[in-house]
């Protein structure tokens, strides 16, 4: 009853965005984004508008600016030259001139920024004309007088500078830069009194859509908030589940561990009486009939080839199904084994190994033997076993080596060949049950099997096994 009124409450929570929240529930977990995105838009938008208003404002100031200080330095210019020229005419002094001829090759280049500054067509451009024609006007005045000076002397030059001639020049020359000036003041004014505003305005903008930016976060924080909170139980619920299906995963995997463990043990069981069996009754049923076929052999002398024959061909018989139940009885449980060790039935397995298939075979196996229980040595007889198979199916390989290591802590059985190696992580994606079945027996040991391929290449078959798990005492 439990388990069904909580899937009840899941499916609710669930469905926090379908049918059973209704129309208006839906529109009040959507409202909030689609406002506060469509004021960011706007927002961006007025922010837009407000900033080119301010460009547009500033390039005023600026454009100002550029024709106030053209047109000061247009009359600076005139100025000084005027100023030179006289100074020159009063004393014949020729540094009082220098002024004079500096300031003329600029003259030109000044009007021609007044020009540009104003544009061809802006407000002032009628009045660079006439500043043109007066400036022309003014040089020549100007030029005159110095000539007058140096062909007649400076009585003659001085009675042309009294005249009102170039008075009048530099009067108009003055009025106009003055009226510009004039000009561009109103101008510098209302381009700053408009910024101003504008700026002003982009503020108010800003400040309000701060105001209603934080009313829409505050509204999206409360729905993100009961959203968090519906997800938090969720995952809550989910992580309660999830830890009670990992409990059952874990019970379950120890209880097939131990299941796996003890088929494998009642299969060595089953192997080594069945091997028991066939070497103790088939053996005794073979090499009986041997003794009864020689003993036939002797008591009915023939000189018939064909009968002779028949006894050779029974004999071979006989002789080849004693070797098949020699082998088979090995291969169920090695004989070794029981009556050797551990060691022996190693050395005489990873022998075989190389000479079935022509491999070149080194051993480091320490001389003492120690006392292994039954299931130990049976398991790492299997493991080392598998391993054998390996090198001789998949290592295409010219070499092998064996080396065991026994510390107070570990035992150590490496196994390595100079083959083609193995691929990846064969332990994490290896469908081969002899692997699988060897890190089962290693894990049933407590112990921990590596895999790696060298950079020169090959497989190197390394397995860790606690001693205490596996030794019942000390070599003797």
């Amino acid at each position: 009853m439990i388990n069904f009124c909580n899937r009840d409450r899941d499916v609710q929570q669930m469905k926090i965005l379908g049918e059973d929240m209704g129309e208006a529930g839906r529109w009040y977990l959507a409202l909030p984004p689609l406002l506060l995105i469509g004021f960011l838009v706007g927002l961006f938008l007025v922010a837009a508008a407000g900033q080119s208003r301010l460009e547009a404002a500033n390039d005023r100031v600026h454009s100002s600016q550029r024709r106030q200080q053209a047109l000061s330095e247009y009359l600076a210019l005139i100025t000084a030259a005027e100023t030179a020229q006289r100074g020159y005419l009063l004393t014949g002094k020729s540094a009082y001139l220098q002024p004079y001829l500096d300031a003329l090759p600029k003259i030109e280049p000044a009007l021609d920024r007044i020009h540009q500054a104003y544009g061809p067509a802006g407000a002032g451009s009628d009045k660079t004309s006439e500043l043109r024609i007066l400036t022309g006007k003014k040089l020549g005045e100007l030029e005159a007088t110095l000539a007058m000076f140096r062909e007649r002397g400076p009585v003659q030059a001085l009675e042309i500078v009294r005249t009102d001639l170039g008075k009048q020049t530099m009067d108009e020359i003055s009025s106009i830069v003055g009226a510009m000036r004039l000009r561009e003041n109103a101008e510098l004014s209302a381009a700053t009194e408009r910024w101003r505003f504008d700026l002003l305005l982009s503020r108010w903008f800003t400040s309000a859509g701060v105001v209603l930016n934080i009313g829409l976060v505050l509204l999206a924080v409360s729905v993100g908030y009961a959203d968090m909170r519906r997800r938090a139980l969720q995952a809550r619920e989910l992580r309660d589940q999830k830890h009670h299906l990992e409990r059952q995963v874990a019970d379950r995997t120890h209880e097939l561990a131990a299941l796996s463990t003890h088929l494998q043990y009642v299969s060595e069981q089953e192997k080594h009486s069945l091997s028991r069996e066939l070497h103790d009754e088939l053996g005794g049923l073979l090499v009986a009939a041997r003794m009864d076929l020689s003993w036939l052999q002797q008591r009915l002398p023939t000189s018939d080839p064909a009968i002779e024959q028949r006894f050779r061909r029974i004999h071979e018989s006989l002789s080849a199904g004693v070797d098949l139940k020699r082998r088979v009885v090995e291969e169920l449980r090695p004989t070794l084994l029981d009556n050797m060790g551990l060691y022996s039935a190693l050395q005489w397995q990873f022998k075989e190994t190389c000479r079935r298939s022509g491999l070149k075979c080194t051993e480091d196996i320490p001389k003492a033997e120690h006392k292994f229980s039954p299931e130990a040595a049976i398991g790492i007889f299997r493991i080392a076993q598998e391993a054998f198979t390996n090198i001789l199916k998949h290592a295409v390989a010219k070499s092998a080596d064996m080396t065991i290591e026994v510390n107070r802590e570990e035992f150590v059985l490496r196994i390595s060949d100079d083959g083609r190696g193995i691929a990846g992580a064969p332990m994490q994606t290896t469908t081969s049950h002899g692997l699988v079945s060897m890190k089962h027996r290693i894990t049933a040991l407590g112990g921990k099997l590596e895999i790696r391929t060298p950079a020169a290449g090959g497989t190197v078959v390394t397995v860790h096994i606690p001693v205490s798990r596996i030794m019942l005492s000390e070599p003797a």
